[in-house]
């Protein structure tokens, strides 16, 4: 019997251990998802990439257009018909409010269109606002400003 408890206390340490060295911490799992969400854009999978977002989701795209919800987001990428551009975010910083479930990321974004070849014709700036009120991290709000063209 005595056996059996040090068994089972040793098994429950591994567990216990395990896991936290398998745990994501929350700037983990916010760039796992933009890497999920640049892959997403790459492969022109827009429904995968509107996941990642809140239904009420604003985005502010290079230009300045205000975009308000996943909807009005989804009309204006299905506007852009035949279009193969594609977009690709690059974190360069993460700040977490655990308390509030918030975060904000900052970067630089670059879009590219394979029919023009494999360099960046245009790119810029960006900011998230991202919120774990779900329980999972999605983006509430991203504003987009292009600082290069070519």
């Amino acid at each position: 019997m005595k056996k059996n408890k040090h068994i089972l206390f040793a098994v429950l340490c591994m567990l216990f251990f395990t896991s936290e060295l398998f745990s994501q911490t929350d700037k983990e799992q916010i760039v796992s998802i933009r890497n999920a969400s640049n892959s997403a854009l790459k492969s022109y999978a827009n429904k995968e990439v509107l996941s990642y977002l809140t239904d009420d989701a604003l985005t502010t795209t290079g230009n300045g257009t205000l975009l308000c919800g996943k909807a009005e987001l989804e009309h204006y990428i299905l506007a852009g018909g035949t279009s193969k551009m594609y977009w690709v975010r690059d974190t360069k910083d993460i700040v977490i409010n655990a308390k509030r479930g918030l975060a904000w990321e900052i970067g630089v974004w670059n879009g590219y269109d394979p029919e023009k070849g494999e360099d960046a014709i245009v790119n810029g700036n960006y900011s998230a606002m991202w919120t774990k009120a779900s329980g999972k991290w999605k983006i509430k709000s991203q504003l987009f400003v292009t600082l290069g063209e070519k």
